[in-house]
């Protein structure tokens, strides 16, 4: 009996060390390794035997971290107040440095993005806010990106969800775009009306130089009314045109003499 207890006190005793002494580590996570406190190694993925009570090892994700970041208040450079929230993508290329440069790399990374992107957005106007979101989101990765390269983290994306604005913004910017839009109906109304100015300029300057190009108008413009219900057209003729109808007729009666 005491043996039989005295071998289940040892295979405990080994299984204990063994659960102590093992580890395994899947193909995403690496293994930092401390050695009686001190760093010994980045180990992984796979089979890890460590020195039980002596060594003690801390887990690493490597996989890619998606974070949001709270809505910020954000006084824009236009003194527009705004609320934003945006989304990090990261990921750690040194498990070293995460875990011992810095006590807690996710707070860390959290507080820092929020810090930036009030920094960044303060910098722009509204207007660059809502139209040019893309070269605002490179700015603050890159920001980021170099802030965050001494904790062995690489930032890979940040995106800017939502831009809030309060009621009365909204309605103002609705009457800058409605202002915008009948200022370019304005505009292009003008260019027509200038462009069918030099139409008709060209055209009268070309019916000038050829005096049957203008008779032949008159007769289609002839046509064009008679082909409507009017009871009576009052049309002028031009002096030209009755001169050279006067013409024909002396040299008919000229030919019929002779």
């Amino acid at each position: 009996m005491i043996e039989y207890v005295s071998y289940l006190v040892i295979a405990l005793a080994i299984v204990l060390f063994l659960s102590a002494a093992i580890r395994i580590l899947r193909e995403y996570q690496r293994g930092v390794v401390f050695t009686l406190g001190r760093f010994t190694g980045v180990k992984g993925p796979g089979l890890i035997i460590l020195i039980p009570f002596v060594q003690q090892m801390v887990r690493v994700d490597l996989r890619v971290v998606v974070q949001d970041i709270p809505p910020q208040d954000v006084i824009s450079r236009d003194n527009v107040s705004v609320k934003v929230n945006a989304v990090l993508y990261f990921r750690i290329i040194d498990a070293e440095r995460a875990i011992i440069k810095v006590e807690d790399f996710m707070a860390a990374t959290s507080q820092l993005a929020q810090t930036t992107l009030r920094s960044v957005l303060g910098k722009h106007e509204l207007d660059e806010m809502l139209a040019e979101r893309d070269r605002l989101n490179s700015d603050i990765q890159e920001m980021l990106d170099q802030q965050t390269d001494a904790w062995g983290i690489k930032v890979t994306n940040v995106e800017i969800k939502h831009i809030d604005l309060n009621e009365s913004m909204i309605r103002a910017i609705a009457k800058q775009a409605e202002a915008e839009r009948l200022r370019r109906a304005k505009v292009i109304n003008a260019e027509g009306e200038q462009q069918a100015a030099e139409k008709l300029v060209e055209a009268g300057r070309i019916l000038a130089e050829e005096p049957l190009a203008m008779q032949l108008r008159y007769f289609a413009a002839l046509h064009d009314i008679a082909g409507e219900r009017s009871s009576t057209v009052v049309f002028p003729l031009p002096v030209d045109l009755l001169s050279h109808l006067g013409q024909g007729t002396g040299e008919a009666r000229r030919s019929a003499t002779g």
